[in-house]
């Protein structure tokens, strides 16, 4: 297991070296490209293989103890660790990890995006993963900045390189110089709040940490560590008002950069406030709490109505720019379950965060495959001149879209629900020494914030799905075409083999996440009561 752990983060970045190599001859296959191609596929495939062997293997009867365990000195002066573990909280988020890297693999396999030649994308790609799964896999304060800092410059080439369209090079670089300039500055700050804690308690051990819980740091480091730790964390979460370089990277980037920035990568904040912040820095947590706790419901709010805004008729709204600022919401409900400090708003904000990258993996899946058929992802063109729209045009891949935008405005018996319920419940009852009417406050507008997620999720599904006219009006616009000797519209390619290999797994998964969520929080439970009880079962 301890060997499996280590070959789940470095095997990537081998792969990563190998891509860029030439292919053996009889590995080539038609072309060089699509034998760099096939090895994205087989090196993310081999490792998410790896991590269903290390869940299968994992202690479900001890989901608090760290297992896998590799403890080898790195750096002796600094007492820095090569120190790798897996528990309740972690293995989920690198199955995650590894199931959508695979998935975007073997999607780039039959649909590359536009750009340089493939073997920068997939070395990139891997290094990417590598990086992800180190940070959820890491012990080492320093180990994990490094392994959070590793995915920078890989999604800064993916959005720069082969994102947007051969027309708007300058957007999607300006929208990558903003993505690494943000997470730098945030993770600048992030990097002295690390040091501050590891210089003052002598360890950068994160168990050690996390079993003294505190005790061995003032009150005042620990509130300048978690102001200075909790802004670079929310940078990448990302938390309103630091959000604004999502939207354009989001828009920017190719379909498979939408899927593991939204996925993946967003998870690292949120991850990083449970495993270091909370267990490390209680006394400063608490303190910051209620305002962490404010700008979260700001931002439910706040990405609520500039999706409403976008989803409006005339607005010229594009798809993948409205499901970022979803994203804002979504963890706005994460942030929220963690700001509480109870066992029930953490494990909420868990669940939400899988939940939120099967269901928003999905939807970039589904934009991108849009844009491909229409050639734009604005929603006034995708509501069409017709009325048609996707249930008269593809009505599978129609079916697809209305599914991932109900199980993402949290209907019961899907994924989306459960995390969002249990933060608000914690909510309803926060730790102890927090105010209850300021978080029943808060409360009550995440629920608001339901109601407004449910509100433009629904006109995106009735306008991109349904089409934007009424049907007398249809009628006769097909009668003036049909005089003028305009063609029928369009019928676009439905579903395609490798689109449905690619997306199934989350569908399946985001409704077995909705009717046995046990499985889940069975995993989580134990080790966030460990944690929050200073390394205590």
């Amino acid at each position: 297991m301890q060997f499996l752990l280590a070959l789940i983060v470095v095997g990537p970045l081998i792969g990563a070296v190998a891509a860029l190599l030439p292919a053996p001859p009889g590995l080539r296959g038609k072309s060089p490209d699509q034998a760099v191609l096939r090895h994205g596929v087989t090196v993310t495939g081999a490792i998410l293989l790896a991590t269903i062997v290390l869940a299968l293997g994992f202690d479900h009867d001890q989901p608090s103890r760290m297992q896998a365990t590799t403890d080898i000195s790195w750096i002796a002066a600094l007492d820095v660790r090569i120190h790798l573990g897996v528990d309740g909280i972690s293995l989920p988020l690198l199955v995650l990890t590894a199931l959508l890297t695979f998935l975007c693999a073997l999607y780039s396999y039959f649909t590359m995006p536009p750009g340089p030649s493939p073997k920068g994308f997939v070395a990139l790609l891997l290094v990417l993963e590598s990086g992800t799964l180190a940070t959820f896999a890491v012990l080492d304060l320093l180990l994990f900045f490094l392994a959070f800092e590793m995915v920078l410059i890989p999604m800064y080439f993916l959005i720069a390189r082969w994102g947007g369209s051969e027309g708007v090079t300058g957007g999607r670089r300006a929208a990558a110089v903003k993505f690494i300039l943000y997470t730098l500055l945030g993770s600048v700050v992030m990097l002295l709040g690390l040091l501050l804690i590891g210089l003052h308690a002598g360890t950068f051990d994160m168990v050690a940490l996390a079993t003294d819980n505190g005790r061995g740091l003032s009150t005042s480091v620990q509130l300048t560590a978690v102001l200075a730790i909790g802004l670079g964390l929310a940078v990448k979460t990302p938390m309103w008002p630091l959000h604004s370089w999502l939207p354009d990277a989001h828009t920017a980037a190719p379909t498979v950069g939408s899927v593991l920035l939204a996925g993946v990568l967003l998870k690292m904040g949120t991850y990083g406030f449970v495993r270091i912040v909370l267990p490390i820095a209680p006394d400063g947590m608490r303190t910051f709490a209620p305002y962490l706790a404010a700008f979260a419901v700001v931002g439910i709010i706040y990405g609520s109505l500039a999706c409403l805004a976008l989803a409006k008729q005339g607005a010229g709204g594009d798809l993948k720019r409205l499901i970022a600022y979803s994203s804002v919401g979504h963890m706005g409900f994460v942030l929220l379950g963690i700001a509480t400090m109870t066992p029930t708003g953490v494990n909420g904000a868990l669940f939400a965060n899988i939940a939120h990258g099967l269901i928003t993996g999905l939807l970039f899946f589904l934009v991108g495959a849009v844009k491909e058929r229409y050639g734009s992802a604005d929603l006034d063109t995708l509501a069409g001149a017709t009325g048609a729209a996707l249930y008269g045009r593809a009505p599978r891949l129609g079916g697809l879209l209305a599914f991932a935008a109900v199980a993402s405005l949290g209907l019961p018996g899907l994924a989306g629900f459960w995390g969002e319920m249990l933060a608000m419940f914690g909510a309803f009852d926060p730790a102890e020494g927090l105010s209850r009417p300021a978080f029943l406050t808060f409360m009550v507008i995440a629920g608001f914030g339901t109601l407004l997620t449910a509100a433009y999720l629904l006109i995106v599904v009735r306008r991109v799905c349904m089409g934007a006219q009424p049907q007398e009006a249809l009628r006769e616009a097909q009668q003036d075409e049909a005089r003028a000797g305009a063609p029928e519209p369009a019928r676009f390619a439905d579903v395609r083999t490798y689109e449905f290999a690619a997306w199934t797994p989350l569908v399946v998964l985001t409704v077995l996440a909705g009717l046995w969520p046990a499985v889940l929080l069975g995993l989580t439970d134990p080790a966030v009561q460990k944690l929050l009880a200073g390394g205590k079962s």
